[in-house]
């Protein structure tokens, strides 16, 4: 017969025969979720073997058989009427890239920023709904859907993540009626493939009459956004697809760019887009932004500070670490403007920088962007 501690010795013995196996399943799980692809924190619809896939160096721009997301084909020609959707304004530009709105803050109008494109239907049934279908430009993967219009400004939308040299680059598909049979997280699509059909669908309500699909193109800015954003208690979680993390640079003018040159990759055309301003950050380590996509980094790793130059909506366009002046000139600043180019802030609608005292510093909006790039290694 056992003595008592035999006998315990045994039973730990056989619980150990399920418990190391669970925690080692445990650790992988986690371990693999933190990656930097783009879906929900929690969805067993999204296969993360094909979302975490990274890119390969030998990756060939998706972008040569690129086709254009509706079959509006004048959308190089945007002063050509019906192309683009206006807001009620009637303001043809309110339909484009960048600065070109006007909101209310605080009781006074301001300049606020419109990150895609806003494409005009071409059909319309006979309730004036729009019956335009909704295709991919690319070869990609559908990284993250939205079905229900209420949880987003986007309304129903779709997000594709294409494979290319510079990194993974995200096209987004919004404001649509209804989503096509089969598109949900995983799914390979090729050019002109069907994602759904345009429509009006939004958390703030857009009028039938002007259905239109809004067009994206960019990068994400951290890939545990998700994980800052649940930190924060905010909702609703939309994953590392939200609309704070996925930021856009100019579709039109990258339209243009792919049809002079269809063979070109994101990184040669992020090469031709200007910055907006320069800034000096304090940091622990190279943002993650940085580690996704490497292109954009030069010279050595980071001594505790470094410089980003970005689109006036804060697309890091290129980054590098600081030199000894230069965290000299941070001192225990957490942030320091280096310069701003004026003439393409413009009017500064994405409102990431103010102006305090005649010195351009980080708005509130900016110092929230410092914080998502920045996370998990805040300093």
């Amino acid at each position: 017969m056992q003595a008592p501690a035999a006998r315990r010795m045994s039973r730990w013995l056989r619980h150990l025969v399920w418990i190391v196996p669970l925690v080692i399943f445990d650790i992988w799980f986690f371990g693999h979720r933190r990656g930097g692809g783009c879906e929900p924190p929690v969805s067993v619809e999204e296969p993360a073997a094909i979302l975490e896939q990274e890119v390969a160096p030998e990756t060939h721009p998706p972008w040569a058989r690129l086709v254009y997301p509706t079959d509006q084909q004048g959308i190089l020609q945007p002063g050509v009427p019906g192309v683009y959707q206006p807001t009620a304004s009637g303001n043809p530009d309110s339909a484009m890239y960048g600065s070109v709105r006007t909101g209310s803050r605080g009781g006074r109008l301001v300049p606020t920023f419109h990150e895609g494109l806003d494409i005009a239907a071409l059909r319309r049934d006979a309730q004036g709904r729009p019956l335009d279908e909704v295709r991919a430009v690319a070869d990609g993967v559908v990284a993250h859907v939205n079905r229900f219009g209420g949880n987003s400004n986007y309304g129903v939308y779709v997000v594709l993540r294409h494979d290319d040299p510079i990194g993974r680059v995200f096209t987004l598909y919004a404001h649509l009626l209804s989503l096509a049979p089969g598109i949900q997280p995983g799914v390979v699509v090729k050019p002109g493939a069907v994602l759904g059909r345009m429509g009006n669908t939004s958390s703030s309500p857009i009028p039938m009459a002007r259905g239109h699909l809004h067009f994206e193109i960019g990068l994400i800015l951290n890939g545990q956004f998700g994980t800052w954003f649940r930190a924060k208690k905010l909702k609703p979680d939309h994953g590392a697809c939200h609309g704070w993390n996925l930021l856009g640079l100019n579709p039109l003018d990258f339209l243009r760019f792919q049809k002079e040159k269809p063979e070109a990759s994101f990184l040669d055309f992020m090469a031709t887009v200007p910055s907006a301003f320069d800034i000096l950050l304090a940091v622990r380590r190279k943002p993650d932004f940085f580690d996704r996509y490497p292109a954009l980094w030069s010279g050595e790793q980071p001594g505790g500070a470094i410089v980003v130059a970005c689109s006036e909506n804060g697309v890091p366009l290129r980054g590098r670490a600081a030199t000894a002046a230069e965290r000299g000139q941070l001192g225990k600043l957490k942030s320091r403007i280096i310069r701003v180019h004026e003439d393409v802030l413009g009017r500064n609608g994405s409102r990431l920088l103010t102006r305090r005292a005649g010195v351009w510093v980080l708005a509130v909006a900016g110092e929230q962007w410092r914080e998502m790039l920045l996370y998990p290694s805040l300093p």
